[in-house]
């Protein structure tokens, strides 16, 4: 099957964990707004089409099916393409995982948007400054740390038992996020996440993934996507 996945031009955003899974299976996939335009995601958003109805992107579509939301995308596609387990427990877990994930994220996007998505950062500026100054000391810890177990209370190298899976490609995007957003309060959390930089470093070491960073298929980090660099929200 090729997939057709709709997501914004230009950012990132939460499509790249779809991304990632695609590319690091090596499963076939136009990424469909690169190639027609934002405008081509409107008559999803609208009712025009088919299939269940998305409130934004991502999502895919896969023959008849329109999935959306990130981590219901990756349970979908995960089992077809090996990664995630067998076992209904164990994907289960998966979903559990990568639903914190997505905690994280929104969290992250609220660092520079704390009053609405309607209004540009530089008009919520220093309300993004207390929330971001309370993310960097008191969430991202605690959210690092408990990834942390996680790894810990696998075999130390993956989050699900002893094999690669969606959960760790997520993490490593959570990661790379996090070090473009605020590397000052990483570099300074760098001990405490000594699991999550190796996971981060063997993930981007798989051939497909590897391939994939190098391309320009790999939209760098900017400041219109979720994961944004402002100097002054990482003054922790």
């Amino acid at each position: 099957m090729r997939y057709e996945l709709y997501y914004w031009t230009g950012i990132q955003g939460r499509g790249e964990f779809v991304r990632l899974a695609l590319e690091d299976a090596g499963a076939a996939y136009t990424d469909v707004a690169r190639v027609k335009g934002d405008h081509a995601i409107m008559p999803f958003l609208r009712g025009e089409r088919p299939g269940a109805l998305p409130f934004a992107p991502p999502f895919l579509r896969a023959g008849r099916q329109v999935i959306a939301q990130t981590a219901n995308i990756l349970a979908f596609l995960a089992p077809r393409h090996g990664l995630v387990p067998a076992s209904a427990t164990g994907q289960v877990y998966a979903m559990q995982l990568q639903q914190t994930v997505s905690d994280i994220v929104a969290e992250v996007h609220d660092t520079h948007h704390p009053i609405s998505v309607e209004e540009y950062y530089e008009e919520q500026r220093a309300e993004a400054r207390k929330r971001a100054a309370a993310f960097c000391t008191q969430r991202m810890p605690k959210y690092l740390g408990y990834f942390e177990q996680v790894l810990e209370r696998g075999d130390g190298q993956h989050a699900i038992g002893r094999k690669h899976s969606y959960v760790d490609l997520s993490l490593f995007q959570l990661m790379s996020g996090l070090d473009y957003a605020f590397p000052n309060t990483m570099k300074g959390l760098r001990r405490r996440t000594a699991r999550l930089r190796a996971l981060h470093d063997r993930v981007a070491a798989r051939p497909n993934i590897s391939a994939y960073l190098a391309s320009d298929r790999r939209i760098p980090f900017n400041e219109d996507g979720i994961f944004r660099h402002y100097p002054e929200l990482d003054e922790c």
